[in-house]
């Protein structure tokens, strides 16, 4: 199962030998771990270093590497150039798809998260019916930001009346941030799997986004990321420390079902995304999202897996 790896100790130094990431402090070696289990790798600590094999070779493998500010949300990310075999074809079609095309995707892309939304409210015993209303609203390129009224309320409802999104701010944003930096990695290595470009967004378009694609991506599985947040929050862990970023980083794993069964987390963006890869082809815009997670406590028919 890929990992995703969190470097938060200040002045290690980071390399590669023998097919494993090690981790050292001075003349002591603190870890080591397979490249072929790590999924994307981010650091937060001060004064790390590191070889070029490091960013070689995890590029060499589609493997992001991801570099947060105090905030914990990404400042910079390493993206390998080389990915799907037919990412030249594939990055053309990327490249020439329509704006029309383009704002269907978008539309589809926030009617999934608005219906995550709702299924996040509902199941810690919230209002949701308005957003399924609401994700019936959505067309194409949603020019009545839709988007911007369901998270008016979702926000309020999830964290409480006193709760507002800042991406500076501690505590609970804090966590999101962190949340959202995993995800975006997690999103980032199947762009490049898939043979698509990061920079090339469906919606996001700030010239200085160079994972604007990410950005749209990840979209319909931020709930998920709140989700925990909401559950480290009930447990009284309110702030980014080792414990809560163990938390967060498993949502790679979280497994959700789809039409080939359960499967987790890391796998399904990997479907999701070359279903886009495959809309840009064909022109017509069918994506594979993700459904909920079924509850720990649920009993799954066998018919559903």
């Amino acid at each position: 199962m890929e990992r995703v790896v969190d470097i938060e100790t200040d002045n290690l130094f980071l390399a590669v030998h023998r097919g494993f990431l090690t981790v050292t402090s001075g003349d002591e070696e603190r870890g080591r771990i397979p490249l072929e289990d790590i999924g994307a790798l981010i650091v937060h600590a001060h004064g790390t270093t590191w070889s070029t094999s490091v960013f070689t070779r995890l590029s060499d493998r589609g493997i992001p590497v991801v570099i947060c500010g105090t905030n914990h949300a990404p400042s910079a990310m390493v993206w390998p150039l080389e990915g799907h075999h037919l990412q030249g074809a594939r990055m053309r079609a990327q490249l020439a798809g329509s704006r029309p095309l383009a704002k269907q995707l978008w539309a589809k892309v926030i009617k999934a998260k608005i219906r995550m939304q709702g299924h996040i409210l509902d199941r810690n015993g919230q209002e949701a019916g308005a957003f399924e209303l609401l994700a019936r609203k959505v067309r194409s390129g949603d020019p009545d930001n839709i988007e911007a009224q369901a998270a008016r309320r979702y926000w309020k409802a999830l964290f409480g009346a006193g709760f507002s999104r800042d991406r500076d701010a501690a505590g609970i944003n804090s966590l999101l941030n962190y949340g959202y930096t995993v995800l975006r990695a997690i999103v980032s290595r199947a762009i490049c799997a898939a043979g698509l470009h990061p920079t090339v967004g469906i919606f996001h378009a700030n010239r200085a986004n160079a994972f604007a694609l990410a950005d749209d991506l990840m979209e319909p599985y931020r709930p998920l990321v709140d989700q925990l947040v909401l559950d480290l929050v009930h447990a009284g862990q309110s702030e980014v420390d080792s414990a809560t970023k163990q938390a967060l980083t498993a949502i790679a794993t979280l497994d959700l079902p789809g039409p080939s069964g359960l499967s987790p987390l890391s796998v399904q963006v990997q479907r999701f995304v070359h279903s886009l890869a495959v809309s840009f082809e064909t022109r017509v815009a069918a994506l594979e999202f993700p459904k909920p997670p079924i509850p720990a406590n649920a009993v799954v028919d066998a018919g559903d897996a």
